[in-house]
């Protein structure tokens, strides 16, 4: 069965999207959250990118967009 929206048609089950794009945040708060240092979170963070980018790669997904970095970091306190 296919299902319309009102502003795009949506792609059949199975179907393999051309573009995926990942908003990667809060690595951080997830070591802290676990009493893990920081870094921890980030190292956690690289294996989920490298399973994302070889999952992609798998399924002929044509591009991968990872976003990392928020402009909202730039006011964080030094700390």
């Amino acid at each position: 069965m296919r299902y319309i929206s009102s502003t795009v048609r949506v792609p059949d089950v199975g179907a393999v999207p051309r573009h995926i794009a990942v908003i990667m945040d809060g690595n951080g708060r997830w070591a802290e959250r676990r009493k893990l240092p920081r870094i921890a979170g980030h190292t956690k963070g690289v294996e989920a990118v490298r399973t994302i980018v070889d999952g992609c790669a798998k399924r002929g997904i044509g591009y991968l967009t990872l976003f990392a970095f928020s402009s909202e970091n730039w006011r964080r306190p030094p700390r």
